[in-house]
């Protein structure tokens, strides 16, 4: 198979329309019956990672809506980096396309740790400071009850947590003061300092103020971009998930998510997948609660009181000893 693919790849400088009708007729069961669960990433340091004797669920995860979605659009071949050549399907008017197939397997591999991780009731931190991904990554983090990072990310977010701890609790001092009487007890120009203050703190910390600890996971869209992030995951130990493109390098993530970093849609569809899988997680651990707590009213039942004397009756006494 190896070598078919490698034919493939090398002998594929254009995607013809018979070749885009033959790759959207993969079926689920192909993908995964032909293709390796562990794509060739040295960088992996997983253990809970699904392996090929796991079942996979991909009847949610279509082909068609991530090419619709534009998920496959890599970069100019000349800005490629060749270690992402596993992940390439060919070229088309010197663009790379990227292979749906092997986009499907990250996915499917970063929803099912994102999972464990919302499970065990683990932090997840989402970071992307693209313009176009802003918008859509501040949404889902919020849709899902996890902190993220949209605007800039704060050098020593997760080395020096002790420090950011202390600026939220400056913000949170600050949202209580603004709109109490003492703050018009201010001159004119320390109120304006407080407001300015204010709001470069709302813009770079907002969205991380549920971050009461360090996280477990960070999914991260576009390393290369947010090369700071992952050098942070890194020294930590903290996994990340990351929608890299032609131009990254596979091996500085530990679950990559092969896929267009720059189109809006794009960035919709992966982060509102992750973020489907974070609600399960949450969703199955609700669940085994309530269960839990039924099966444990059930058991306790109350006691039967004891039942009382009737009538002033004294105890026998013992028998004398014999002499």
């Amino acid at each position: 198979m190896k070598a078919c693919r490698l034919e493939l790849s090398q002998s594929s400088n254009g995607l013809t329309n018979d070749r885009k009708h033959r790759y959207l007729q993969y079926s689920p069961d192909f993908i995964i019956e032909f293709w390796p669960v562990v794509p060739p990433n040295a960088g992996v340091r997983i253990s809970q990672i699904p392996t090929e004797s796991e079942p996979l669920t991909v009847s949610n995860v279509l082909a068609q809506e991530l090419i619709e979605a534009g998920v496959h659009f890599g970069h100019r071949s000349s800005r490629w980096n060749p270690k992402m050549r596993p992940y390439i399907f060919g070229r088309k008017n010197l663009i790379h396309i990227i292979d749906v197939r092997e986009t499907i397997r990250g996915l499917l591999r970063g929803k099912k740790y994102l999972k464990q991780v919302a499970a065990t009731g683990s932090l997840v931190l989402f970071v992307g400071t693209k313009r176009q991904g802003q918008e859509a990554i501040a949404r889902e983090a919020n849709r899902c009850g996890m902190p993220y990072v949209s605007e800039r990310w704060l050098g020593g977010t997760l080395t020096n947590f002790r420090t950011i701890r202390n600026r939220l609790a400056r913000l949170e001092e600050l949202e209580e003061l603004l709109p109490s009487d003492a703050f018009h007890n201010y001159s004119k120009k320390m109120q304006s300092s407080l407001r300015r203050e204010h709001r470069k703190m709302l813009r770079n910390l907002g969205g991380i103020r549920t971050l009461s600890r360090l996280p477990e996971c960070l999914v991260i869209f576009d390393p290369k971009k947010e090369k700071n992030a992952i050098n942070e995951a890194r020294k930590m130990g903290i996994t990340t998930v990351a929608l890299i493109d032609t131009d990254c390098d596979p091996d500085v993530v530990d679950l990559p998510i092969p896929g267009n970093d720059d189109s809006i849609r794009s960035i919709e569809l992966v982060a509102s997948r992750l973020a489907d899988a974070i609600l399960e997680g949450k969703a199955d651990v609700a669940e085994k609660k309530q269960s839990k707590d039924e099966g444990a009213s059930s058991e306790t039942k109350p006691a039967k009181p004891a039942p009382k004397a009737r009538g002033n009756v004294t105890p026998p006494s013992p028998n004398p000893a014999k002499t």
